[in-house]
């Protein structure tokens, strides 16, 4: 597997992505996580133009996607019901991880490349995402405590400080 910046040529691949996904979150009993078309083709669009998405390959096929973003997330200026581990350290973001569900192992490889990329990791999930919950727990994250999506949703966010990375 590969990872490379998101451009806009891959557009059609995402949104197939995030249909699959959307699919698997209601199958899996989490309809309302990402309900509603969620993200947006304008979403995608405005991420791939901050340089913030990212598109993971296999066998140069677009078989995942996420956003990465290092540097003070908004959403995370404030917590309840806890405290990030270090408030202090520059930190990486993951966001709208999603697969199309064809190849194993994903969320191990994008953390893995996003730890190399910043060693401190925050995420966050819907409550009812209970396979995210296992792959974050899995991978090593400490719960911290409840985060504040931008329509005022919570979300259970964890972070990693890199002294443990994710293995398949």
């Amino acid at each position: 597997m590969t990872i490379r910046p998101t451009t806009y040529a891959d557009i059609e691949a995402l949104m197939a992505i995030f249909a699959h996904a959307r699919a698997q979150m209601i199958a899996d009993g989490n309809p309302t996580q990402w309900g509603d078309g969620y993200p947006s083709r304008e979403q995608l669009m405005s991420d791939i133009q901050r340089g913030v998405s990212y598109i993971v390959e296999h066998n140069g096929q677009p078989c995942a996607t996420f956003v990465f973003i290092i540097g003070e997330d908004p959403t995370y200026a404030y917590i309840e019901d806890g405290e990030w581990l270090d408030d202090t350290l520059l930190y990486g973001t993951i966001h709208r991880i999603a697969s199309n569900g064809q190849q194993p192992g994903i969320f191990p490889f994008v953390l893995n490349w996003c730890t190399a990329q910043c060693p401190n990791i925050r995420i966050d999930t819907h409550q009812d995402n209970k396979k995210m919950i296992h792959l974050i727990k899995k991978a090593n994250f400490t719960h911290c405590g409840i985060i504040y999506t931008r329509d005022n949703s919570p979300r259970i966010a964890y972070q990693n400080l890199g002294t443990a990375i994710a293995k398949d």
